[in-house]
């Protein structure tokens, strides 16, 4: 069914339709206060209704225009207060109660032989037919549940089609004043309704058109007999229709329309008809219908528009599903193969994480993958790996003014991105967190932000540093200093720090600080086969970084004299806080992709395309300084920091490659030890080849993140180092040789 026409003039309509389900309204209208209002006041309560209490009719009726209550309930079991056919006839007066249903309270020696509920039009002596029009009678019962049970089944019931109704009028007001032509017919192409505008510019009046079918109006001769075959069988497919149809007016001349018909599933599968009708540039719409039986036109408006109401509401990957459907319908038959193959794609789950092939001569670089990239093979054997808190006691307090002077001086270049924290390690007797967090804290005037003083953020950072396992090779203090120290860098560059404020850049330092605290020095993977208690707490999903963040925010809030959010607001905190935690979360390597692709495809392409095209710089300032693209950048940053290693200078690389060889290798000799699972067989101490672990990292891990996080913050240092650390593994690896270093000469 197509038969529409489109307005001539590119004219468009404004008009805000002011209807949402809010909470029910109830007006209880009892002349004195007993159990039974009582009953109704909680039973709304509980509803989540709002409800208002009159004791007279005049009082009702001004309470009742006032609020428009979808709900009366009138107490007809006391005629010496007031009559309820008064208090019925009296609201049923005003325009509003049109859509409002009206529920009458009845004696219990009125109905001896029917239980508490609802009796459905029953005949009472003291109640005319005006309350019969409502359709509800309760029978007197003081039971709360009883009363509840009733307003709900009346507000899933009549409450909801009357609001229906009401969106159904509004809407067919909003195309009656539209000044496009809009049509709709029934599925067997009965028209059923046209606007003053389709009459207007077709020359027909309603009554010539309201249940015709389109074949009974004349056609212009450009028509082709099969064309309404084609488009049936179009349509019938399910797919839409697009192109050229010709109408003619009554006076005889035709219209050229370009015309588009979408199949639309509406409520019990009944199909819908969106065609969109163009004549040059002007856009006209038009709606069917199945109803094509309804006794008026009034119903078949009704029933159309409910189903347009009952519609899903779409997401954005579906729209984007839909435009490649209807994309399909005009391309060649090799291009709409191709678009089935995209759709395919785009309906899995998994749309950011890699298919990785398995490489049979690459074993190194398929454990670290699948080791890095999964959460374990989930096969619980019992043994459980419980984390030991490692509380030593802390040292004395220090301030920036008391650190020992060798160490003063070693910060002064913290600024650096050749920063030696292992020389920090050293000097500060693995406490290097606390020492570099206080300097690099004070630099972004963390403690102006939050409040706090220097005392509360050196017990603070004491205690997160008591909280990192000291024994850990790896995941220890010093690569939450490492971590810090790199964000800190980040920070200071020019187009990050032009996209973050202060309390992005105060959420950075806290996650960096935080985003490995008491990491047991074992990969997800390993907790998740163990059965560890923390998988099950966190239900194998994102273990470790899950209890990271969840643990950062009870060790400091548990003391307020470590608490550093003691003194902030509590709208700031929760967005410091969901920030802090988004940036830990971003730490987990199974999204990797996800994050990476995101953050190429929302910031690097759109900046180089307006920097390609000589734009002024308020293009690319508006795409970093989006809310979501900001997200994006924290945590493209924080990943970055936290896995920079490879582009740290060649010594340093060296040293942290080997302490993470360390807990892969024992890890798997745990795994071996307890009959685990081997989440990474090839980081055996006695086989691995740590330079080719190294550029098997390097290639699916480093390369394209860093690619990417360098075309925006411009890191060519960085790129430089991870360019000559790459070639050093390589060139071990032509040696054969599996150790960090070669080997030394004869």
């Amino acid at each position: 069914s197509f038969c529409g026409q489109c307005s001539s003039l590119s004219l468009s309509l404004s008009l805000s339709l002011s209807i949402s389900l809010s909470p029910s309204q109830v007006l209880l209208v009892f002349a004195k206060e007993d159990g039974q209002s009582d009953a109704f006041w909680w039973a709304c309560d509980r509803a989540g209704f709002r409800c208002n209490i009159a004791r007279t009719p005049e009082s009702a009726v001004e309470c009742f225009l006032d609020k428009n209550h979808e709900i009366v309930v009138i107490d007809g079991r006391h005629s010496q207060y007031f009559e309820a056919e008064a208090v019925c006839r009296l609201v049923r007066a005003t325009k509003p109660s049109e859509h409002t249903v009206l529920l009458a309270i009845v004696p219990q020696t009125s109905h001896p032989q029917t239980t508490h509920c609802t009796v459905h039009c029953v005949a009472h002596v003291s109640l005319s037919l005006s309350i019969c029009r409502s359709g509800q009678r309760y029978v007197e019962n003081i039971s709360v549940s009883a009363c509840y049970n009733e307003l709900l089944q009346i507000e899933h019931g009549e409450v909801r089609c009357q609001f229906k109704l009401r969106a159904c009028n509004s809407v067919f007001t909003a195309l009656d004043h539209c000044q496009e032509a809009v049509e709709i017919t029934s599925e067997d192409h009965v028209i059923q309704y046209v606007n003053p505008a389709f009459e207007h510019m077709m020359g027909y009046h309603k009554g010539e058109l309201i249940g015709k079918e389109l074949t009974e109006l004349p056609k212009s001769d450009k028509n082709r007999a099969d064309l309404l075959d084609t488009i049936n069988t179009c349509i019938k497919k399910g797919k839409e229709w697009q192109g050229i149809y010709y109408a003619r007016r009554k006076s005889g001349d035709s219209i050229q329309q370009h015309v588009k018909i979408t199949p639309v599933i509406g409520q019990g599968g009944h199909s819908l008809r969106h065609r969109d009708r163009r004549k040059e540039s002007v856009d006209a719409r038009s709606i069917s219908s199945r109803s094509s039986d309804a006794p008026s036109l009034q119903n078949r408006r009704y029933s159309s528009v409910a189903r347009i109401h009952s519609m899903t509401i779409e997401a954005p990957i579906t729209k984007v599903i839909n435009i490649i459907n209807a994309a399909q319908e005009s391309s060649p038959v090799s291009v709409a193969d191709a678009l089935d193959r995209v759709l395919e794609i785009l309906r899995t789950t998994e749309l950011y994480s890699p298919q990785l092939a398995s490489k049979e001569d690459d074993p190194h670089t398929n454990d670290l993958v699948g080791g890095l990239m999964s959460d374990g093979l989930r096969s619980l054997s019992g043994n459980e790996y419980v984390f030991s808190k490692n509380m030593s006691q802390l040292a004395i307090p220090v301030t920036l003014n008391d650190i020992p002077p060798a160490i003063a001086e070693m910060l002064d270049d913290e600024d650096q991105w050749d920063f030696n924290i292992l020389e920090l390690e050293a000097a500060t007797c693995m406490r290097p967190l606390t020492y570099l967090g206080l300097k690099i804290f004070a630099r972004f005037s963390v403690c102006e932000f939050l409040s706090c003083s220097e005392a509360t953020l050196r017990c603070w950072l004491q205690v997160i540093e008591a909280n990192y396992h000291a024994s850990n090779s790896y995941h220890n203090s010093t690569h939450a200093a490492d971590v810090l120290h790199a964000t800190a860098y980040f920070l200071r560059k020019e187009k990050v720090k032009g996209s973050l404020d202060q309390l992005d850049e105060v959420a950075a330092l806290i996650a960096a600080t935080v985003h490995d605290v008491d990491h047991p020095g074992r990969t997800n993977s390993f907790l998740c086969n163990a059965g560890s208690e923390l998988a099950i707490l966190y239900n194998d999903t994102a273990v470790l970084e899950s209890h990271h963040a969840a643990l950062a925010f009870q060790l400091t809030v548990r003391d307020i004299k470590s608490n550093i959010f003691k003194n902030i607001d509590r709208t700031q905190f929760r967005t410091l806080r969901q920030a802090i935690i988004d940036m830990v979360l971003a730490t987990e390597m199974t999204r990797h992709f996800e994050h990476v692709n995101k953050f190429a495809n929302s910031i690097n392409k759109p900046m180089a395309a307006i920097e390609d095209e000589g734009s002024d710089n308020e293009g690319p300032a508006s795409i970093r300084n989006s809310p979501e693209n900001r997200l994006l950048i924290k945590r493209m940053m924080i990943k970055c920091a936290d896995v920079a290693n490879p582009c740290r200078p060649l010594e340093l690389c060296i040293e942290w490659a080997g302490r993470i060889s360390e807990e892969y290798f024992s890890q798997t000799d745990e795994e071996k030890r307890e009959a685990l699972p081997v989440v990474m067989p090839v980081f055996d101490r006695n086989t691995c080849s740590i330079p080719k672990s190294q550029i098997s990292f390097i290639d699916y891990f480093i390369t394209d993140m860093f690619d990417a996080w360098d075309a925006f913050a411009s890191l060519p240092g960085l790129m430089e180092h991870l360019s000559e650390n790459y070639k050093y593994w390589k060139g071990l690896d032509d040696m054969k040789c599996k150790s960090l270093r070669p080997p030394s000469p004869p």
